[in-house]
């Protein structure tokens, strides 16, 4: 196994997390080991946990760091390896042939070649992350696909032959666990389990990423959000809820809205489900009340 010690001037887990940081990205110790190993070792990263914790970020703040183009894949029921691969330009492979009449044209040329993400990581492995976004929602026969794809980091097209990277690239999965992945899989892959962060840690991710939020705000809008997270709700807020919750209040506020009264009325920014806001909707007041205080 070939052993990358030092990417782009990073050479340990405390270099990444200080350029994540540089990122507008709040690594722990834990992600940003997992993130240099796989870095290091030419093995994809695979994140799992709760939506909203920030897995896709993370895989966009490692673009950011490494300086280079991100391509998501966004998976979902139904993917086949055409939306993941390449596809050929049927409409225009059919006016080519048309117009070329008795002439010969090759309609399998680069020009008539549609490309997808995987197929475009695998010709610029050198300046791209590949992030295939909530692997879980694909079904286990893609799954199965894309694990002879990180086995090889090749594909065969046959009317022009195998396609391979020439150098292993960099790979980021997704998953929000709402399925297990096959082991073989996660065998393949550094693993890290991305959980939310502490209060504290939010409350500074708040403060990163809405310069605008008073340290004040941000921490009852963290303390009000971790509540809310232990409600029975079917779709609980997430850091980007907390973010822009945080603005949407502060922006209430300067407007002349009263605290806690700001954060009442911007709730629809952090829960965006009728069922969850008809719930929380009779204790609203008394849980904004205790997070305030």
């Amino acid at each position: 196994m070939a052993v990358r010690s030092n990417i782009v001037g990073i050479d340990s887990p405390e270099a990444l997390e200080k350029a994540l940081r540089a990122a507008y990205y709040l690594a722990d110790e834990g992600l940003a080991t997992a993130a240099y190993l796989g870095l290091a070792l030419g093995k994809p990263l695979l994140l799992e946990g709760a939506p909203g914790v920030g897995k896709t970020e993370a895989a966009k703040a490692i673009a950011a760091v490494l300086g280079r183009r991100l391509i998501r894949l966004q998976c979902y029921e139904g993917i086949d390896a055409s939306a993941a691969l390449y596809e050929w330009n049927y409409p225009r492979q059919m006016l080519a042939i048309r117009q070329a009449g008795d002439e010969s044209v090759d309609i399998y040329g680069e020009t008539f070649l549609i490309e997808r993400p995987m197929l475009a990581t695998l010709r610029a492995p050198d300046s791209t992350v590949l992030l295939i976004d909530e692997i879980d929602r694909a079904d286990q026969e893609f799954e199965a696909f894309l694990l002879e794809f990180l086995s090889d980091f090749q594909i065969s097209i046959p009317e022009r032959g195998t396609v391979r990277a020439s150098e292993r690239p960099v790979v980021v999965l997704t998953s929000n666990r709402t399925r297990d992945l096959h082991e073989a899989l996660r065998r393949r892959c550094v693993y890290h389990w991305i959980d939310y962060p502490s209060a504290e840690r939010e409350a500074r991710i708040v403060m990163m990423r809405a310069s605008s939020v008073a340290e004040g705000t941000a921490r009852a809008v963290v303390a009000a959000v971790e509540k809310l997270r232990r409600e029975p709700l079917s779709k609980a807020p997430g850091i980007a809820e907390a973010v822009d919750w945080a603005e949407a209040a502060t922006l209430l506020h300067k407007g002349g809205a009263r605290w806690p009264d700001a954060f009442r009325r911007s709730i629809g920014v952090a829960l965006k489900d009728e069922e969850d806001l008809h719930f929380i909707s009779p204790r609203l007041d008394a849980l904004l009340a205790e997070a305030s205080a």
